[in-house]
């Protein structure tokens, strides 16, 4: 690192792209005319989703190991993970012939679990947190095992930087790239190359709301320890930025920025619908910051979107898209109160579909307090193309004399 801000050297950077090479996928900058015309800017995604593993992290631990081969014994390297982290080793290691040894936590899920120890690492579950399973992986270092920490490495950084290496060669001239930031990794090796190479180009970070902890940081002017609500951007959900990268984002960056749940799920949906890319949490929330105006740039400048990983598991894919149309008014859910008669429920369904409503769920609550015992409540899940048709509908409810108490 340099003296002065701690920025990790460029020529660094430069050494890890060259033992990186064709190590790593080297993934492609996309442009999006759709994600473009939205924002009125040019646009472009970093797809690190495409990256081995389905993140950016196999470059980090594929350089910090490729760097070190000579100190690692016969035990291998061991790391603490709940997901990317944890593939990423298990990648790297596998390809530098080192064996590796993963701690996840006991609620990893069960396909992260799969997919590191199909890459090859021995799998131990233990610890109720994060923190502990990195306490345990700690202990087990002392056994002579290295232990990879996921960010708060400057060779670890310097692997990550090389990804600000990639933008720049195929776009020069970028005026902003945007980054999700959880232990500052990532954002600390993009933010170093990028710096160094085009300084007038800027680097803004993106937190969940969930986990503030970058923000905060910055706020106080030190690095603190933020209470952590569950967000569907698992991988940036970090308590505290790590100590070697807390100087790189306090001096190199523009800002950071917070996205709620549901800006977040809305990119994700985004992403799939639009550019048919499946983005976690973590890697779409750039493009959350972007569609909810939460970024300052000048109309028709250079944008790039760092989707830093895909890794978004099946059952946890539906509830992030499902909020995701919720959050769009692609979704809506209404309760409505009809004779007990037949075909009652044909009219009222009638009206629906006259509208272009698709009916997704239907179910009836005959009896309570609140219902006649004349009439049944029906509870409605419609398909629609937005919150424009929600109101059509809406409206032809009213007019038809039912009363509708929409549920968002």
């Amino acid at each position: 690192m340099k003296g002065g801000i701690g920025v990790i050297e460029l020529d660094e950077i430069r050494e890890a792209a060259r033992l990186l090479e064709g190590r790593v996928i080297r993934t492609p900058l996309v442009r999006s005319d759709t994600f473009s015309r939205m924002a009125g800017a040019e646009v472009h995604l970093k797809l690190e989703s495409l990256q081995a593993g389905g993140s950016f992290k196999v470059r980090g631990a594929a350089y910090k190991l490729l760097k070190r081969r000579e100190e690692i014994g016969p035990l291998g390297v061991v790391a603490a993970s709940a997901g990317n982290h944890a593939q990423g080793v298990a990648l790297a290691a596998r390809a530098a012939a080192i064996p590796a040894t993963i701690v996840m936590p006991v609620w990893a899920s069960m396909g992260k679990q799969e997919a590191t120890k199909s890459y090859g690492a021995e799998v131990i579950l233990a610890g109720d947190s994060l923190a502990e399973s990195i306490s345990i992986a700690r202990e087990m270092a002392e056994e002579g095992r290295p232990f990879i920490h996921p960010y708060d490495d400057p060779d670890i950084i310097a692997g990550q930087g090389t990804i600000g290496l990639e933008i720049l060669e195929d776009l020069p001239d970028p005026d902003l790239i945007v980054v999700p930031v959880g232990g500052g990794g990532l954002i600390g090796g993009i933010a170093s190359a990028i710096k160094a190479v085009r300084p007038e180009t800027e680097i803004v970070g993106v937190q969940a709301a969930a986990c503030p902890s970058a923000l905060e940081a910055l706020r106080s002017g030190e690095r603190v320890t933020v209470e952590a609500k569950r967000s569907i951007a698992d991988g940036i959900s970090v308590r505290q930025v790590g100590e070697a990268n807390f100087p790189l984002i306090r001096e190199l960056l523009s800002g950071v920025v917070l996205v709620e749940e549901g800006e977040i799920a809305s990119a994700v949906l985004a992403l799939l619908e639009r550019k048919k890319v499946l983005a976690e949490g973590a890697g779409a929330a750039p493009l959350a910051a972007l569609l909810a105006s939460k970024l300052a740039f000048p109309m028709g400048c250079k944008v790039v979107l760092v989707i830093s990983g895909g890794n978004l598991d099946p059952p946890l894919m539906e509830r992030v898209v499902r909020q995701g149309l919720l959050k769009e008014g692609r979704i809506m859910r209404f309760s409505a109160c009809i004779e007990d008669v037949p075909g009652s429920l044909a009219r009222l369904l009638s009206l629906v579909a006259e509208k272009g409503g698709n009916v997704l769920h239907i179910h009836h609550a005959r009896g309570g307090e609140e219902i006649s015992s004349f009439k049944t409540r029906v509870d409605l899940e419609v398909e629609t193309r937005g919150r424009g048709m929600i109101e059509e509908i809406k409206v032809a409810l009213g007019e038809a004399g039912y009363e509708v108490l929409v549920r968002e």
